[in-house]
C-alpha cells in the first residue's frame, strides 16, 4: 500500500546503523514522552472545574441506574435504557469505589483523556507523526471534548471506542492481521453498545471501504478491504439485541428532539470547533480545504493512491452523519449536536493535515498555538456554561422540597422518571451511598407516585400519575407536593399537567408555586 507513514523509521543511505539506531531510539522516547505529557494536560483540563456545575437529570439518570439492584438494572436495560448500556455497565462498576458528584463524572475525564492517545495512534498511521501531535492537540483542548468528558453520560466512550474502531480498520489496511482484524470488531460493536449512533460510523466505515476495493481491488489495500467484508456479518450479530431493542421501541426514546433549522446547524459547527463563536469554525474550515483542495476531482472520481483515499475516508466520517441525520430529520427528527460528537476525531484530524501543509515549521507551529490559544478560551467559557444550555435545576428543587416539607406531608411527581433526580439528591443530602436504600420515611415527604416499594426499582422509571391515585392521596394528607419537569409542550402544559390542574383543587383549595429552570414546584394545602 503506498503509505510515506509505513516505515517512519527510515534511516538515510550511508548513516551508521549504530548511530541511527540510537536516534531512533531517542526518538521514540521523546514520542512517548510527549504523548504522556499531552494525555496528562488533557486529564488535567477535563478534572479541573468538574464539579462546578451541577448535576443534571441526565447525569441523575445515569447515576440511579447504575447503582439500583442487578435485576432491576438488567430489567431497564433490555425495555427501556439498551442505548448506552456499556456506559451504564462501566459506570455501575466504577461507582463501587464512590458515588460523588465528582468521582461519578471522572469516568468520563479519564475516557476523554485516553481518546488523545487514541487519536494519536490513529491520525499517525493515516499521516505521520506531525499530524498525529498537532490532531491530538486540537482534541485534547477542544471545548465541545472538554464539556462532555465533564458529564456522566456516555459520549466520551463513544467518541474513544470510534476512535479505536476506526484506528483498528486502518491498522488491519496498512497490515493485516487477526488480532487487528478482532480489535476492530470489539471495538465497533462496543461503540454500537456506547451509543447506537455508532452504526452511523460503520456505515461511513463501509462506504469508504467500498471505495477502496473498487479502487485497488488487486493490491494490498484491496484485498485487505474485502476481508473486512465479513467483518460486517460479525458486527450485524454482536448488535442484534440492540437492533431488536430499536425495533421494538422504535423512535419514543428520542421523541423529544426537534427539527433542526439553520441556527442549530451553524451551532452545531461551532460546537464541533469547541468554540462559541464563528470565528474558530471558520478557521478549521480554512485548514481543512487546506488538506482537501490539492486532490480535487480525484476526491470525488477515486484517486490512485492512499493519499487520496485517506481524505476521502476522513471526509465520508465528518460530514455523512450529520449530512444524514439532518435529511431524516425532514421526516422525524433525529439530528442532536451532541450525538455527532463521534465525529470529532476527523475533524482534527484532518485540520491537523491542513495545518501540516504549510510550508514551514514555524509557520505550523504559529498557526497550531493561534488556534489553541482560542480553544482555550472555549474551555473556559465551558466550565460555567454549557454548548447547548440544558442543565436543568431538579438539584435545586430537591433541596427547596426538603428544606420546606414538614412531617406528614407527601409528594407526587409529574413523570415518574422526575423522582430518579429526586432521588439522588436525596441520597447525597442524607450520606446515604448503597443502592436501594429507602429515604422514604426518614428525610422528605412521603412518596405516593411512583412508588413500587422500597428503594429504585424498574416500575419506577416510567409511568405517570392517574386521577385516582391523586383522589387518594388527597383523603390522607393535609399538603401534597408535586415536582414537575419538562412538561411545557410548544404551546400548552402537557395532558398530565392538564389532569393535576384539574383533578387536585377538588380536595385542595389553596396552592403555591415556585418556578425553577425546566422545572416547577407546587404545594397543594387543604388549609
Amino acid at each position: 500500500m503506498p503509505n510515506p507513514t509505513l516505515n517512519p523509521r527510515s534511516v538515510a543511505v550511508g548513516e551508521p546503523s549504530a548511530r541511527a539506531s540510537l536516534r531512533v531510539n531517542q526518538s521514540d522516547r521523546t514520542h512517548r514522552l510527549a504523548i504522556v505529557i499531552l494525555t496528562a494536560a488533557a486529564a488535567a483540563l477535563r478534572f479541573r472545574c468538574l464539579a462546578c456545575k451541577p448535576f443534571w437529570f441526565d447525569e441523575c439518570f445515569s447515576a440511579e441506574l447504575a447503582r439500583i439492584s442487578r435485576a432491576n438494572f438488567l430489567y431497564l436495560l433490555w425495555w427501556r435504557e439498551a442505548n448506552m448500556s456499556l456506559y451504564y455497565l462501566l459506570l455501575r462498576l466504577w461507582m463501587h469505589f464512590g458515588q460523588s458528584e465528582f468521582f461519578i463524572r471522572s469516568l468520563s475525564v479519564v475516557i476523554g483523556a485516553a481518546t488523545v492517545p487514541a487519536v494519536y495512534w490513529l491520525a499517525a498511521m493515516l499521516y505521520d507523526r506531525r499530524v498525529a501531535w498537532i490532531s491530538s492537540a486540537l482534541l485534547a483542548f477542544n471545548a465541545f471534548s472538554v464539556r462532555y468528558s465533564q458529564e456522566a453520560r456516555s459520549y466520551a466512550l463513544f467518541t474513544l471506542l470510534a476512535a479505536l474502531s476506526s484506528g483498528y480498520m486502518i491498522a488491519f489496511l496498512r497490515e493485516p492481521s487477526r488480532g487487528r482484524r478482532s480489535g476492530y470488531l470489539i471495538a465497533s460493536i462496543l461503540a454500537v453498545y456506547a451509543h447506537f449512533y455508532a452504526l452511523l460510523l460503520v456505515g461511513a466505515q463501509w462506504i469508504a471501504l467500498r471505495l477502496l476495493k473498487r479502487r485497488d481491488a488487486g493490491d494490498e489495500s484491496g484485498k485487505a478491504a474485502n476481508e473486512l467484508s465479513s467483518a460486517w456479518k460479525v458486527i450485524g450479530l454482536g448488535v442484534l439485541p440492540l437492533l431488536v431493542f430499536v425495533a421494538k421501541t422504535g423512535a419514543g426514546p428520542i421523541r423529544w428532539i426537534h427539527r433542526p433549522g439553520l441556527r442549530d446547524l451553524i451551532q452545531f459547527c461551532e460546537h464541533m470547533a469547541g468554540s462559541t463563536t464563528v470565528l474558530l469554525p471558520l478557521v478549521y474550515i480554512v485548514v481543512c480545504l487546506a488538506a482537501i483542495v490539492p486532490f480535487g476531482k480525484r476526491l470525488l472520481t477515486g484517486g490512485p493512491d492512499w493519499q487520496t483515499w485517506r481524505v476521502q475516508f476522513l471526509l465520508i466520517w465528518l460530514i455523512g452523519p450529520p449530512v444524514l441525520t439532518v435529511l431524516l430529520s425532514f421526516a422525524r427528527p433525529v439530528f442532536l449536536a451532541r450525538y455527532m460528537i463521534f465525529c470529532a476525531p476527523a475533524l482534527v484530524i484532518l485540520a491537523a493535515a491542513g495545518l501540516a501543509r504549510l510550508p514551514r515549521s514555524g509557520m505550523q507551529i504559529t498557526a497550531t498555538a493561534a488556534v489553541l490559544t482560542v480553544s482555550c478560551q472555549a474551555v473556559s467559557f465551558v466550565y460555567a456554561h454549557d454548548f447547548d444550555d440544558e442543565r436543568d435545576a431538579s438539584g435545586a428543587v430537591t433541596q427547596f422540597i426538603l428544606d420546606h416539607a414538614q412531617p406528614g406531608d407527601a409528594i407526587v411527581f409529574h413523570i415518574a422518571e422526575t423522582r430518579v433526580a429526586y432521588e439522588f439528591f436525596r441520597s447525597l443530602r442524607a450520606g446515604e451511598n448503597t443502592a436501594g436504600a429507602d429515604f422514604s420515611r426518614q428525610l422528605g415527604p412521603e412518596i405516593i407516585f411512583p412508588d413500587s416499594g422500597s428503594g429504585l426499582g424498574y416500575r419506577d422509571f416510567t409511568g405517570k400519575p392517574t386521577p385516582d391515585l391523586l383522589r387518594s392521596a388527597a383523603l390522607l394528607h393535609q399538603r401534597l407536593w408535586v415536582m414537575l419537569m419538562y412538561n411545557e409542550t410548544a404551546s400548552r402544559p402537557d395532558p398530565t399537567t392538564e389532569m393535576m390542574d384539574n383533578v387536585l383543587p377538588e380536595s385542595f383549595p389553596k396552592m403555591q408555586r415556585w418556578e425553577f429552570y425546566k422545572a416547577e414546584v407546587r404545594l397543594y394545602n387543604r388549609e
